[in-house]
């Protein structure tokens, strides 16, 4: 019976852990974001994320808050995540799953550039990106970006360069007005609690 003993404690002592860590989670991101009143009404928020997907797995309680509050939301996504030779149907994924978080089809934009191809190998160039970047600041006159921190949230060399693209973009001191917020990923503890606390990120205002 020792051994039951020692299993049912574990089990309890896992879950008050799990307990823990998506309560701090998500009061966290009450307190960076959510606190925030109404400065977010009626602002247009762009989204910079790497490949399809990246909006649902990372961005999705954010995207419903904002749109909540009346942000005019768009997304700009870099590739159309063709590592594995299906570019074309996560691309059709990510305007479904627009449709899903109320983000207008005219607003979502995936790019199929030939330097800004899917993969662990391929590195992206962080003045092509901020060029990028910027011409969609200007078209939808955008004033907060929102996108990974500096680890790129799981890691990935793309998310990465996506975030050195957005601050190689605050180098151009015509875009001072444009506020950038960072997605800020949470140290894990255990990796079934990883799978969980991924939908809990938290905001921070950044310069990046």
């Amino acid at each position: 019976m020792e051994w039951l003993a020692i299993i049912v404690t574990m089990v309890v002592l896992w879950v008050a852990s799990l307990f823990k860590i998506l309560h701090e989670s998500f009061s966290a991101s009450q307190v960076e974001v959510l606190n925030d009143g109404g400065g977010f009404c009626k602002r247009n928020v762009l989204l910079v994320i790497a490949h399809p997907d990246d909006e649902s797995m990372f961005f999705t309680p954010t995207i419903n808050y904002l749109s909540l509050r009346g942000c005019n939301l768009h997304i700009l996504c870099m590739s159309t995540g063709n590592a594995d030779g299906i570019g074309n149907i996560r691309k059709e994924e990510l305007c479904l799953a627009s449709t899903v978080l109320k983000v207008p089809q005219n607003q979502v934009k995936v790019l199929d550039h030939p330097d800004l191809q899917d993969g662990f190998g391929k590195s992206w160039n962080s003045k092509l990106l901020s060029k990028i970047i910027k011409e969609e600041i200007v078209n939808c006159a955008i004033d907060l970006v929102i996108t990974f921190d500096n680890y790129g949230v799981s890691g990935h060399c793309n998310h990465q360069d996506v975030h050195q693209g957005v601050r190689e973009l605050l180098q151009d001191t015509s875009h001072k007005e444009v506020e950038v917020w960072d997605l800020l990923a949470l140290a894990y503890c255990a990796s079934t609690a990883d799978q969980l606390t991924y939908g809990c990120p938290s905001y921070l205002p950044s310069s990046i």
